[in-house]
């Protein structure tokens, strides 16, 4: 399902994306297909995919600081005023996580291809999540844990505890307890962090 459009970068690995709207397409996205720790992935034209993961929301709305008179209620504006458009929408953070090339070989890290502005971006499903997060024993994988703590900043934490939530209600045991030492190493960080005030 396509969810945004990129509209501009912060950075090599970090994006910012423009939900699409009514004024877009028929049947919009929902709240829920683009929340915090959504993975999303954006297909390139040589078959790449780039895989990232909303970690961030911000409100467009152009219309706070209005304070004018208004000559006819919002409802009558399609109608008096037919190119009026409503520009208030939503932006998300997108921090790239990897990729998966043309052979569906999965690279976790920071990706080669720079992402174009009017790229489409698209949520990921929950098995294609898994498979992401999947090597070639069958054993889970999260090699850009680094890259989250280094690029997410406030929300580092708070994203791979999301993330590793959503890979723990699918997993073997071993997995499980090896995400349940990470989600405690997590717990620590958060708490030294909250003491050095």
């Amino acid at each position: 399902m396509k969810i945004a459009k990129i509209v501009s970068s912060n950075s090599h690995i970090d994006y910012v994306g423009r939900i699409i709207d009514s004024l877009d397409v028929s049947a919009p996205p929902q709240p829920e297909d683009y929340g915090f720790a959504q993975f999303v992935r954006l297909p390139l034209d040589d078959e790449t995919e780039i895989v990232g993961v909303i970690y961030n929301s911000m409100l467009v709305n152009p219309e706070y600081a209005n304070y004018g008179p208004r000559l006819s209620p919002k409802p009558e504006l399609g109608s008096f005023s037919p190119d009026y458009l409503n520009e208030q929408g939503f932006l998300i953070g997108i921090l790239l996580l990897g990729t998966i090339d043309e052979t569906k070989k999965i690279s976790h890290g920071v990706p080669r291809r720079v992402v174009a502005a009017g790229q489409d971006v698209f949520k990921v499903e929950d098995a294609d999540v898994r498979r992401f997060h999947t090597d070639e024993n069958d054993c889970l994988q999260i090699h850009y844990y680094s890259q989250v703590v280094a690029h997410a900043a406030l929300f580092a934490v708070p994203l791979l505890e999301a993330i590793i939530e959503q890979l723990a209600l699918d997993c073997s045991e071993s997995d499980k307890q090896r995400l349940g030492v990470l989600k405690q190493t997590l717990a620590w960080q958060r708490t030294l962090g909250g003491m050095r005030l």
